[in-house]
């Protein structure tokens, strides 16, 4: 219900305001899906418990680069770390349960787009793990969206995820991030104590939400299983529902950032989404 009152009022000043504000706050103008990495794994059942034991399924690792008209640029994740491109035959992980590539790297990515580290001036991280923050540090002067209670509990590890001195905003639950509803970081625990998502309204696609972990792959979602390896997994339950009650108000897709499939079949940069 706060979610839904937050963009009701952001849409009810705009119209209020006149032609001429409305167009001004244009809103996210243009949605990049980087390639940030995918990963082969042996076993399947790492994140669907009791199912699909020693099946092997590949992953993809998608990063974003959202455009806001008048607020700039945001990052949505970072992916594994770019160093990954220098080892062709990639990089064990997770003690050996899957094999990290990198076939380009994100500086690489946003080079050939114009895009300088300067000029992002956020990233958002669903979460600490590394496929997801693997490239912070390339951008030392951008703010990171975070929950605190990612934060915490991230910083209380042996091995930070990105420089303690680093730009941070530290969030308490969902976030506008323009102030003007099209970009909503939503509060989705469980995967990891201080999870989050990213719901993005598009003129012309509408809206989406970026999965982040809150589920892995399609199948899962489907049937809400969810990985031994979150931290909660009734907080885990509880987040993917608060998604599906975002779809069906909002009448939205769900990007799942791990799923190859969906993300094969995606545009991805140069093309962007509007």
């Amino acid at each position: 219900m706060k979610l839904a009152r937050l963009v009701a009022g952001v849409a009810a000043l705009l119209l209020c305001a006149g032609p001429g504000l409305a167009q001004s706050a244009a809103g996210v103008d243009r949605l990049y899906v980087l390639d940030c990495g995918w990963a082969h794994a042996a076993d399947q059942s790492r994140w669907s418990p009791g199912v699909d034991v020693g099946k092997p399924i590949d992953l993809s690792d998608n990063c974003y680069l959202i455009h806001h008209a008048r607020g700039g640029y945001l990052l949505w994740d970072t992916g594994i770390a770019d160093a990954t491109a220098a080892s062709p035959d990639g990089v064990a992980m997770a003690n050996g349960a899957m094999i990290w590539h990198r076939p380009k790297t994100l500086a690489a990515q946003l080079a050939t787009l114009g895009v300088k580290p300067d000029d992002i001036r956020y990233i958002g991280v669903s979460h600490t793990h590394p496929d997801h923050v693997g490239n912070v540090e390339l951008f030392p002067k951008s703010t990171v969206l975070i929950q605190k209670a990612e934060y915490d509990w991230a910083f209380a590890r042996p091995t930070p995820p990105f420089a303690a001195g680093h730009p941070v905003m530290m969030l308490d639950g969902d976030k506008d991030v323009f102030g003007d509803g099209s970009t909503i970081i939503l509060s989705t625990p469980g995967h990891t104590p201080g999870h989050e998502s990213l719901l993005v309204h598009l003129p012309k696609t509408g809206w989406v939400v970026l999965s982040g972990d809150v589920v892995h792959f399609k199948a899962n979602w489907d049937n809400r299983r969810v990985p031994a390896l979150n931290v909660d997994k009734e907080k885990s339950l509880a987040s993917m529902q608060r998604i599906a009650d975002i779809l069906a108000e909002r009448h939205a897709q769900l990007w799942i950032n791990h799923d190859k499939p969906q993300s094969d079949g995606q545009r991805h940069a140069p093309e962007y989404y509007e």
